[in-house]
């Protein structure tokens, strides 16, 4: 026997508010054809005033003990993914336990940006299999809204706010590729590209917040490249190629990006799941969102072979390749 880490429910949240395209041509030399063409994204969700990262989190959580049928006594572990945490410290993930009114266990952050839930997921897998935790909620939340230069149309129309949960359990599989749970992972990052994507602040340089960098085009080029390297690695790793694959869960950044990497793996946008349109770039929430949604709408079925794949700043990337 093999033991495994299978999802064994998932679940989201996103803010009340939705901020149309068109709202943006008020004060932007912008336009809703302009966005839409250039990410594919519609509309985004904004978090309230006074809403924070750990309460979006907090209620994907519940979302997903709810599907799996749990309660907060049977989670050993948090990790939330994210890059826009209430405060420098504690972490998200501590005020989410205490949220869930859970007194034993643990619970961490991680931060690799967009790439954080696979960076998260890579981690709780790896606690499982070790013994450490038999549950782990894996979650990645943002509000990347605190941190837009609204005078900047080129980054502040991408990104949106929202928050989605997974649970993770230890189960036994024969040890083959048609066992439930995570099969492989693969994580990268390269720091000689830190300025493609960055925010301008921090505790010990300017000791506050910043706001969010880009550069759209030289990051676009690295995306689909290292994207699809990543898929490769990870289905390389048990012998799988793209065709063996149900579904793609894309880290939900631009349309462009997603469509590109489809190519170049050979699978058509049909297997994809998207979601960019509705939800806007929500970094480390945007794969767990699109997994819940796939899920919600029947398209994510349990035997499907799913692979999640996500590039963010650091740039760090990665890709998880498991069976639902």
């Amino acid at each position: 026997m093999t033991l495994r880490a299978v999802a064994e429910g998932i679940g989201h949240y996103l803010p009340d508010r939705i901020v149309p395209n068109s709202e943006f041509e008020k004060t932007l030399d912008t336009s809703d054809e302009w966005i839409r063409t250039r990410s594919g994204i519609e509309r985004r969700r904004f978090a309230a005033e006074g809403q924070t990262t750990s309460d979006m989190a907090t209620r994907a959580a519940r979302a997903a003990l709810a599907q799996a049928g749990l309660t907060p006594d049977d989670i050993d572990g948090i990790i939330v993914a994210t890059s826009t945490p209430d405060l420098t410290f504690p972490s998200v993930a501590t005020m989410v336990q205490n949220e869930l009114g859970m007194t034993r266990g643990f619970g961490f952050d991680v931060q690799a940006v967009c790439a954080g839930f696979i960076y998260g997921l890579t981690t709780a897998n790896a606690l499982i299999l070790a013994g450490q935790a038999r549950r782990i909620l894996v979650i990645g939340a943002e509000t990347f809204s605190r941190i837009m230069d609204w005078s900047d149309r080129s980054t502040c129309v991408l990104f949106g706010d929202g928050a989605g949960a997974l649970v993770l359990g230890a189960q036994d599989g024969e040890g083959s590729n048609a066992d439930r749970g995570i099969l492989s992972s693969d994580l990268n990052s390269d720091g000689r590209y830190r300025d493609m994507l960055y925010v301008d602040g921090g505790v010990s340089t300017t000791g506050q917040a910043g706001k969010l960098r880009m550069q759209g085009n030289p990051l676009f080029r690295q995306a689909v490249e290292k994207l699809t390297a990543t898929a490769d690695a990870a289905l390389g790793k048990i012998g799988l190629t793209g065709a063996d694959l149900d579904w793609i869960v894309p880290h939900q950044a631009n349309i462009r990006i997603i469509q590109g990497t489809a190519r170049k793996m050979g699978l058509p946008m049909e297997r994809v799941i998207v979601t960019v349109q509705d939800h806007g770039n929500t970094s480390a929430a945007s794969i767990p969102l699109a997994l819940s949604v796939g899920v919600a709408e029947g398209r994510i079925k349990r035997g499907d072979l799913v692979l999640t794949e996500a590039i963010g700043g650091g740039l760090a990337w990665g890709s998880v390749v498991l069976r639902w």
